[in-house]
């Protein structure tokens, strides 16, 4: 006999509620204080050691102590008890504690919609397909918990209950399908939560180290398709924020002067899609260049294009978000002749790297030159970094105050921010504006449904100079050392995971094509279920025939639908109504049986009786119909078989073949 059977059916529905109830909130313990992710395994572990010992609940006042420190430690570590941190911790906590208060099904009751309401608070969190996934397992187990409440005599099995509930579930699949498709999307209350709320992403600062350390980050941070064939790798710079003013040690962006953007496009334009990752920055990384005239339009977003070429906007990137844009890969932009506002990007901090800039000043002074241009005095630049020794790398080691210096005179290892910054710095030490921009580089080699994949570890640091009569010009010092970061898009391969680094070291292809796979089906679950936009429901409703439609469209459609399924419903419970149990059925065939045979019964004598009724009437000729009728009363009221007929009845039909006909 195994364990669960020797269990009393209180201790093993039990064990089962406190099993789902530990699985709906495993996800909230990335969110919630380490007190509260204590507390909650802790009661749930003496309510299962309760349960296992048949022992009594703990009293009221230890409830309310328990209560009361979890409100003081709630404040303690959020500093307030409203907001959505400070609920979800206590909303935790009341969860386990109810379980603590299971002697009533009113008590079952709470229990199960309180654990109803907290699969929803891990929505607030992520809508990830991992966590939309893990909830659907969560609610399947509540239904079958609720299900076994309703189930009071006998010890139903588990695989019933969660039958019974996962009917239930397909039944109600219809009615969640229709809200999500024609539910209006109103914001703010129907948006993508934070998914990435603390992971590293590209910043508006720079420090020398900080890119490497994004590097080392394989989450997927956009994906881009194109109308037509892609670019070459080589030309996949997505530009994010333009870092211009330089401490010494920092990096930052300049105000955003009061001017236009100027940018002249030269070929043909690139259309392409894009569906962006939650970021921390009030910005987006778009294809360079990508002018006003190309630009997108995000339903409750205000954008704008700044005269760096940042698409800037109104406030953090915390939704995911699709947009269509176009770009021009060959462009010129900014001014063509001299203007104040480049002074600024000519300055450099005193008594920082003075003999980086000491080198500079050497350089320029040079013959061959001397009156050099812009373009010529980096083209020489480029020529050292590719002759000069350095070396590309992940993991450089941490650098000084004059970092510079270390860089390029000493050491001559770094990542693509440190190329970036050096050039930047050499080229203003040489009176030529310059600046560092920031963004990513590159995709993945192979395109996922058509979708090219950007990773954070394709984030990418690179240099612009400013040239008279031509304007800012690209200047990648990076491809000088490791031309193929950028000819190809493909980074420095960071440090796989314990369980990343042993599947692909027993077998590379098998990792690939599981990531693979993985990212396909996010991205479809992305695409199909994230991305249903109010602007994908006004398309449906044009497919269906509505010529303008708007958001009283959606709530006629939504209202019809919901008629039409309360008629369905109503005409399936007036069918239901003549239906019968298949005990009822069984009974009502038995009674025709034994009419044939000359025995009288009555739909209120149950089996035993109509076993009496047959000695009675057959004598010693209907002992075996009145054995297997004493055989069917056990299976009823002994085993709690519902459906006895297919065990039970070809016997009893022997039977009658032996009595035969009167």
């Amino acid at each position: 006999m195994t364990i669960a059977a020797r269990m009393t059916r209180e201790a093993r529905d039990t064990l089962f509620l406190l099993a789902v109830i530990g699985w709906t909130l495993l996800p909230h313990a990335a969110h919630v204080p380490a007190w509260c992710s204590l507390l909650a395994g802790v009661i749930l572990a003496w309510r299962g050691w309760l349960a296992v010992g048949n022992r009594p609940l703990p009293g009221r006042w230890v409830l309310v102590a328990l209560l009361l420190a979890a409100g003081g430690l709630t404040f303690w570590s959020e500093r307030t008890l409203l907001g959505k941190e400070a609920g979800v911790t206590l909303l935790v906590v009341l969860m386990t504690l109810k379980t603590l208060e299971l002697r009533a099904r009113r008590d079952a009751l709470v229990v199960f919609f309180l654990g109803f309401f907290v699969v929803l608070t891990n929505f607030l969190y992520s809508q990830s397909l991992l966590v939309a996934a893990s909830m659907l397992l969560s609610v399947w187990g509540l239904l079958a918990a609720l299900v076994l409440a309703h189930m009071p005599v006998g010890r139903p099995p588990l695989a019933r209950a969660g039958a019974l509930a996962a009917r239930a579930a397909l039944l109600g699949a219809p009615v969640m399908v229709a809200l999500f498709l024609l539910f209006p999307r109103l914001g703010p209350l129907w948006g993508v939560p934070e998914d990435a709320a603390g992971r590293t992403g590209l910043s508006g600062t720079m420090r020398l180290g900080g890119v490497a350390s994004v590097a080392n980050d394989e989450s997927i941070a956009l994906r881009v398709r194109f109308d037509g064939a892609a670019p070459p790798p080589e030309a996949m710079y997505f530009r994010g924020p333009v870092l211009a003013r330089f401490d010494g040690l920092d990096w930052t962006r300049l105000p955003e002067p009061p001017l236009r953007a100027r940018v002249q496009t030269l070929g043909a334009p690139l259309r392409y899609e894009m569906t962006l990752e939650p970021s921390r920055l009030a910005m987006l990384p778009l294809l360079e260049a990508t002018p006003a005239d190309g630009g997108p339009q995000i339903d409750g977003w205000s954008l704008r294009l700044r005269t760096d070429l940042q698409w800037q906007l109104d406030r953090p990137l915390t939704d995911r978000v699709r947009l269509q844009a176009t770009a021009w890969t060959t462009y010129r932009h900014g001014p063509r002749t001299a203007t104040p506002a480049l002074d600024d990007l000519r300055r450099l901090p005193p008594g920082y790297n003075p003999r980086t800039l000491a080198w500079a000043r050497e350089l320029r002074t040079r013959p061959e030159l001397a009156g050099a241009d812009a373009r010529t005095l980096a083209a020489a630049l480029m020529r050292h970094v590719a002759d000069g020794g350095y070396g590309y790398t992940l993991e450089p080691g941490p650098y000084g105050r004059d970092a510079i210096n270390e860089f390029w005179l000493e050491r001559k290892l770094g990542f693509c921010e440190h190329f970036a910054a050096a050039f930047v710095v050499a080229m203003r030490a040489m009176d030529v504006p310059a600046r560092v921009v920031t963004g990513y580089q590159g995709t993945d080699p192979v395109a996922v449904d058509g979708w090219w994949i950007v990773r954070q570890s394709n984030a990418h640091a690179w240099a612009e100079y400013w040239q008279p009569g031509v304007g800012w010009l690209r200047a990648d010092p990076t491809a000088a050392v490791a031309p193929e970061r950028v000819q190809r898009g493909r980074s420095l391969p960071p440090t796989p995971g314990l369980v990343a680094g042993t599947i692909g070291a027993v077998n590379p292809a098998l990792a690939a094509g599981l990531r693979q796979a993985w990212e396909t089906l996010n991205n479809r679950w992305n695409q199909a279920v994230l991305n249903y936009s109010r602007q994908r429901q006004f398309d449906l409703l044009r497919a269906l025939g509505v010529e303008s439609p708007d958001w009283q469209d959606l709530a006629r459609a939504l209202v019809l639908l919901a008629a039409a399924a309360a008629a369905a419903g109503a005409g399936w419970a007036l069918w239901d109504r003549h239906r019968q149990d298949p005990w009822q059925r069984l009974q009502a065939r038995v009674q025709r049986a034994l009419a044939v045979r000359g025995v009288e019964v009555g739909p209120q004598h149950g089996p035993r009786a109509r076993a009496e009724r047959v000695r009675a009437a057959l004598g010693t000729a209907g002992e075996p119909l009145a054995a297997q009728l004493e055989a069917l009363d056990r299976l009823r009221y002994g085993d709690g078989v519902v459906q006895p007929a297919r065990r039970w009845w070809p016997g009893f039909a022997k039977a009658l073949r032996q009595v035969g006909r009167p």
